[in-house]
């Protein structure tokens, strides 16, 4: 039996495992809820005003609800007696008899305001209010509050909500209020999600998920927590992210150092089922500083966490993308000693050009089971696994799975665009829709390329952007660079796409033609081929230099011919596969003719005073002329073997039906690499052997102080018997005013080509982003919300010693403009200002 074919079978018999598991539980499920009825009812306040989220929970239990935004709640129970508590910030928790028997039960609730009293009427005094020594009696019992239990797992139930609430009339027309589903007004919903989950934790940080169910309708927003990992919110922890909204973190009110953030007010104390619990208003210590404001509850005597309500806005807190962000939690006993979250929702609302909308991410946990004892090696780096039937759940499914019942235009929205959704499933939708998205869009083809796919979008092409199809050099003139892609898909685990390009130059009237191959054959371990072949033009720093585009610009406007190029006719074939969890390996093996090129087109838009073009030979010395012709490597062959390994410490991922998608680790990755030059095999040239390793890691969390990154690399030739020029190693240097400061082993002013080696080197770079914690203390420099930046980068080599740059930067979005300098040896070298704009 062949490899392929037991692999198949393999994942046959995987998958029958599965539904039929899945088969299993749904009957079982069907016969133990066919034994339960609803308590339903409708949750309000003293004033008859509907109480929206309120907590719903069986006393002495893990088992609970939260009611709708119209304060609706339902769950169902067996037959039986239970007391069920409904809790809410500001008002008072109620506690009812419940006997549900052979039918169904109704229970309407109104709550009473809650009311918080002092003993005494003393006036408030930061140094002597009763709220801080309360709080310090918090923030000694943290830790022990934090390790009560080992291990649990839960049930978890994650609703988003996103509404368009308002819009502007002048650009609220009727093909923008079809197209988002909106009313005459412009109001309507944007987006649902629903998710059911189990979630796994184990002390201190390790969980997984498992997605049972999952759905979701309407555009997606450009944040989402729609994974119970997504609000894995611990407000006993010293600082906790908002993923997507801030770039820096925030200080908990109980964090071991809140007394220097926060100086707290106790509002009043109220007494709620046998407990004291104390009403603590937040009253940071600087209005701009990263802490939220909104009042925390504290149960006394235990000194714990009975609940929050804690406010962010982007006027105070520079968030991104909405103005305010309201947070709460409620905490249950699960045992006496051990409490954790019942609900966590975050709601919030935002204004964009006159468009306002608002919303809401609600988790509900159930069924805690504490003090688990998990398999070995469960805990394997897979933080999230979704089933393979997660996508597939009908309304059924959902109506008797989700804890609280959907409001009626939540309903009537999944039930349009369920519709919407069958019927853009049908071919006569399809036929439609694919002309509309495969109509181009000249502007977005300019800069970046243009996407046309088939009906069922197994088959699909890209055509590069016209910025990178039209060019200048001084080495070929003007010139036209064809590139597409075309990508088959052959089921959700194997595709291949194939890249040709067709480059000519219309001086050195050099054509050549070549194309790239890769097939994807195991997305479970990001396995792939590939192979290319042809004949090219390319540049003779391996890593790259310019873009077409950039370096048409520099060479036409300001006589920077900066790039230089040669010759090669090639072919080679490659393959990758992670050989385990945070271990990926790749090897090639490539032969090429290689022969040198030199400038034939000396065009230019405006002569620039004092400024010539340069020879194509990048070790001529300054002042050569532009044609020259000298010597920088003969006509020759390689044959050349690559390969690395990489070593992801602690490599997390979530598997998916499609595969698995590696995260971004909290740990460096280690990459050994290995180059040889093969020499006398199939006439080649080269004989040489190159090894370097480097480390390196991004977003480096550090407290409140935003976020660094680093790259170290070393290596050397062991063997230089015989290299040319493109076989040195070179560096990402960068020469013109724009830059690309997305990788972190870049530099800002190093030349492309004057410290290439083929000798020992050893380069580092760092760089730290405060994130806006410097700048968002300058009131008039707050609302520009930029991100501040410091960066550092070396470089030694055998010939060039110490070479280093400093430089300082501002970001907003995708704009960043850095001002540094640079030293060769003890000599300043280049100083200046390096922008980018989103363009490479």
């Amino acid at each position: 039996m062949n490899k392929p074919f037991r692999h198949k079978m393999y994942l046959v018999n995987s998958y029958m495992k599965r539904y039929l598991l899945i088969l299993f539980l749904t009957l079982t499920a069907s016969a133990v809820s066919a034994q339960q009825h609803l308590l339903s009812g409708h949750i309000t306040g003293p004033k008859n005003e509907l109480i929206p989220f309120t907590s719903v929970y069986i006393r002495n239990s893990t088992y609970g609800t939260t009611a709708n935004e119209d304060g609706n709640y339902q769950f169902r129970l067996a037959p039986g007696s239970y007391k069920v508590v409904y809790r809410m910030v500001g008002y008072r928790e109620k506690a009812y008899d419940v006997t549900i028997g052979d039918h169904d039960e109704r229970l309407d609730i109104q709550l009473e305001e809650e009311i918080f009293t002092l003993k005494d009427s003393t006036a408030y005094n930061e140094k002597t209010d009763p709220g801080m020594d309360i709080m310090r009696k918090v923030i000694a019992a943290r830790k022990q509050h934090m390790q009560e239990f080992k291990s649990y797992k839960a049930t978890v139930y994650i609703k988003g909500v996103q509404r368009l609430i308002s819009a502007p009339k002048g650009l609220m027309g009727e093909t923008v209020s079809r197209q988002l589903e909106l009313d005459s007004v412009g109001r309507g919903i944007l987006y649902q999600s629903e998710s059911l989950s189990e979630f796994n934790f184990e002390q201190p940080s390790k969980f997984k998920e498992i997605t049972i169910a999952s759905k979701t309708v309407g555009a997606s927003p450009p944040f989402s927590y729609n994974k119970a990992s997504d609000l894995q919110l611990n407000i006993y922890n010293d600082v906790f992210a908002i993923n997507g909204l801030s770039s820096h973190g925030f200080v908990s009110p109980v964090a071991s150092n809140a007394l220097s953030h926060y100086n707290y007010k106790l509002v009043g104390t109220t007494v709620t089922n046998g407990r004291t619990i104390h009403k603590i208003q937040l009253l940071p210590n600087h209005k701009h500083s990263p802490t939220f404001k909104g009042n925390i509850y504290i149960v006394d005597g235990d000194w714990r966490i009975y609940s929050a309500d804690l406010m962010l806005t982007k006027k105070n807190d520079n968030l991104n993308l909405i103005d305010t962000l309201n947070i709460s939690q409620q905490y249950i006993p699960i045992r006496d000693s051990v409490w954790l979250p019942s609900a966590i929702q975050y709601s919030y609302n935002g204004n964009v050009l006159g468009f306002e909308f608002g919303g809401y991410y609600l988790g509900i946990y159930n069924n805690y089971r504490i003090d688990q004892t998990f398999p070995d090696k469960y805990f394997n780096g897979e933080v999230l696994r979704v089933d393979t039937a997660a996508n597939i759940k009908t309304s059924n499914y959902w109506a008797a799975t989700r804890p609280l019942p959907l409001t009626k235009s939540e309903a009537r929205d999944y039930v349009k665009k369920d519709s919407a959704e069958a019927f853009h499933k049908t071919d006569v939708w399809k036929e439609v829709n694919q002309h509309k998205k495969n109509n181009i869009n000249y502007f977005s083809y300019l800069i970046f390329g243009y996407d046309a796919s088939s009906r069922d979008e197994r088959d699909s092409l890209y055509i590069f952007p016209f910025l990178q199809t039209f060019y200048y050099n001084t080495v070929e003139g003007f010139g036209i660079n064809a590139k597409v892609t075309y990508t088959h898909k052959v089921d959700d685990f194997h595709s291949w796409k194939i890249t040709p390009a067709l480059r000519y130059g219309f001086s050195n009237k050099l054509f050549s033609a070549n194309m790239l191959g890769e097939y994807l054959n195991d997305p479970f371990h990001n396995s792939k081929f590939w192979v290319n072949f042809g004949s090219d033009v390319l540049d003779l720093n391996n890593v790259g230099t310019r873009s077409l585009y950039f370096n048409t610009l520099s060479t036409l406007l300001y006589e920077n011919n900066y790039v230089k190029y040669y010759r090669s006719q090639y072919g080679g074939f490659g393959y990758q596969r992670e050989l385990a969890n945070g271990v990926m390996w790749s090897g090639s093996l490539s032969y090429s003719g290689r022969r040198q090129l030199y400038n034939t087109s000396f065009s230019k838009i405006r002569d620039v005073k004092n400024k010539e073009f340069t020879s194509n030979n990048p070790l001529a010395p300054a002042g050569t002329p532009a044609d020259d012709q000298s010597f920088l490597f003969p006509t020759h062959q390689a044959l050349s073997l690559n390969t690395s390994v990489a070593f992801t410490f602690d490599q997390q991922y979530i598997t998916r039906p499609t595969g698995k998608f590696n995260l971004p680790s909290k740990y460096p990755t280690l990459t050994l690499n290995y180059r040889k030059g093969i020499n006398k095999v199939f006439g080649s040239d080269v004989d040489y052997d190159f090894v370097s390793a480097d480390i390196s890691q991004s977003n480096i969390r550090i407290g409140l102080s935003g976020y660094s990154s680093f790259k170290l690399t070393g290596g050397d030739f062991i063997n230089n018997h015989k290299l040319y020029f493109m076989d040195y190693y070179h560096y990402l240097g960068n020469q013109g005013t724009t830059f690309d400061p997305l990788y972190i082993g870049s530099f800002h002013f190093l030349p492309f080509y004057t410290y290439s080696t083929y000798g020992a080197f050893f380069e580092a770079h760092y760089q730290h982003n405060f994130a806006g914690s410097i700048l968002n203390k300058i009131p008039f420099m707050r609302k520009l919300k930029l991100e501040e930046l410091i960066g550092a980068n070396f470089l030694t080599t055998r010939g060039n010693p110490n070479y280093r740059e400093f430089y300082v930067g501002l970001q907003r979005l995708i704009f960043r403009v850095d001002y540094g300098i640079s030293y060769t040896g003890n000599n300043k070298y280049i100083q200046g200002i390096r922008i980018f704009y989103g363009i490479r």
